[in-house]
């Protein structure tokens, strides 16, 4: 396997605006990286361009030190050793489980017992064994997202590419499919490239996030880095849940801001502003604090969430583990915001 590397990476369709717009980034051999933001940020374009299915406008596509694709030419997708695992799993229904995993093996010319070994080990992975001969249409669609994936595995490629695969899945499936394709990868040791809307199946599965926005790359790192060091209001935006107060700060301050300078932010409100988030997870009640009032309180199962506001009207999002009156003034303290 090779390092895969996106340089200056746009693609425009002649809507007026690119759809991609000189992305560069490296996604580490081996390495699980989420493509996350909204619709329309660009993201399945970058995969389909990955893939084959798009010939970029301008920049270049390298798996080690072979190009894949750029403005001149590209590979087809046959001749770049992916697999895709799409949102609708797109499994012959006419076949068995065995025949659908098997599948890109018989076009390879690859039959009999080679072609039984490998389809029995991928399906092994995904643990699926006993399913091999039921058709599609007897399967939920957690058992049909599997396999998808072992036809993945089965070719051994160096890279899988997952177009949003958990979209259509209900709450509890996703988290034990999300648990199936940590296993994958770990198993598997390709290089993963997985698109996605849903910051939690990001953080939950990636090993690095790249966060875009209008065809753009905004920033790119793991799940704990970017979520605790988020680079502008797009990103803080995007990944997790919490609020962008403009304060009163020193110019050439720390970027953790602690609750000493927030208290005094908050009590002169004098100065430029600056942009400052601040996760509910710091934010708590505290007689010490400030007043905030309480504008939603919703139960959310095993915390309530609540929305606050400011005496200047900016608002704050915190957790409680008891159901506050919407109305009331409280005292809080924030432990930490982070200077975007």
């Amino acid at each position: 396997m090779a390092q895969l590397i996106l340089n200056h990476l746009s693609k425009d369709f002649g809507t007026g605006r690119p759809a991609v717009s000189d992305v560069s980034l490296t996604v580490r051999e081996g390495g699980f990286l989420a493509l996350l933001g909204p619709s329309g940020c660009g993201k399945t374009t970058v995969l389909r361009m990955i893939a084959g299915f798009e010939q970029p406008t301008d920049g270049s596509i390298m798996l080690g030190e072979r190009t894949l694709a750029d403005a001149s030419g590209a590979l087809p997708p046959e001749k770049r050793n992916m697999a895709m695992v799409f949102q609708s799993y797109a499994l012959w229904p006419h076949m068995t489980v065995a025949e659908n995993v098997g599948y890109p093996l018989k076009v390879r010319g690859i039959t009999g017992a080679a072609w039984q070994a490998r389809v029995k080990d991928a399906l092994s992975v995904v643990q699926l064994e006993e399913f091999a001969y039921r058709r599609p249409a007897d399967l939920s669609g957690g058992q049909r997202q599997r396999v998808a994936l072992a036809r993945c595995l089965v070719t051994s490629p160096d890279v899988v590419l997952l177009d949003e695969p958990l979209a259509n899945l209900d709450r509890h499936l996703k988290a034990a499919m999300e648990e199936t394709f940590r296993a994958f990868h770990a198993r598997s040791g390709a290089t993963m490239i997985y698109v996605t809307h849903d910051q939690g199946e990001a953080m939950a599965m990636a090993t690095d996030i790249a966060v875009m926005s209008e065809g753009r790359l905004m920033q790119i790192a793991s799940p704990p880095e970017i979520y605790a060091r988020p680079e502008g209001r797009v990103v803080g935006g995007l990944v997790g849940q919490g609020a962008i107060l403009d304060l009163a700060l020193p110019d050439h301050g720390p970027r953790l801001v602690p609750w000493p300078v927030l208290e005094m932010a908050f009590r002169q409100a004098a100065g430029p502003s600056h942009p400052v988030l601040v996760r509910p997870e710091h934010v708590v009640a505290d007689p010490t604090g400030i007043l905030l009032k309480v504008t939603s309180c919703v139960f959310e199962g095993e915390r309530f969430a609540l929305s606050l506001r400011t005496a200047g009207g900016q608002h704050l999002k915190a957790y409680s583990t008891h159901a506050l009156d919407c109305g009331v003034l409280r005292p809080f303290v924030i432990r930490q915001g982070w200077l975007l």
